[in-house]
């Protein structure tokens, strides 16, 4: 239950990624969110949508392994955890700190949860 609900919170965290990057990248609150100019915000703003949809993919993949029947709803959870996972560890390490605590930590809970509680 309590890996159920980390993955639910996951997926809708992904979700409103998707929503910055894709919709809000280039106003006010996306700028503030993503510290940049409007400059560079217009620059890289296919870019961010691109980034935006693959976060929707992540969410949907997390979304589908809560709705999956048992008999595979833990490998699709691991998979997807682990690719939020991977994605958080790249994201700290190449863009910003914060995306460690913001991705990372919290797939690496979820994954324990699901598998060990």
């Amino acid at each position: 239950m309590v890996g159920q609900v980390l993955i639910g919170l996951i997926a809708l965290l992904h979700v409103y990624i998707l929503v910055l990057e894709m919709f809000l990248w280039d106003k006010p609150y996306g700028l503030k969110a993503f510290g940049n100019s409007p400059e560079k915000a217009q620059l890289t703003k296919v870019m961010a949508q691109n980034q935006g949809l693959y976060n929707g993919f992540l969410a949907a993949g997390l979304f589908w392994s809560l709705c999956a029947p048992e008999s595979y709803a833990l490998a699709l959870a691991n998979f997807f955890l682990g690719c939020v996972l991977v994605a958080g560890i790249y994201g700290g390490l190449t863009a910003s700190k914060k995306i460690i605590y913001i991705q990372a930590v919290p797939a690496i809970l979820a994954l324990l949860a699901v598998n060990f509680l």
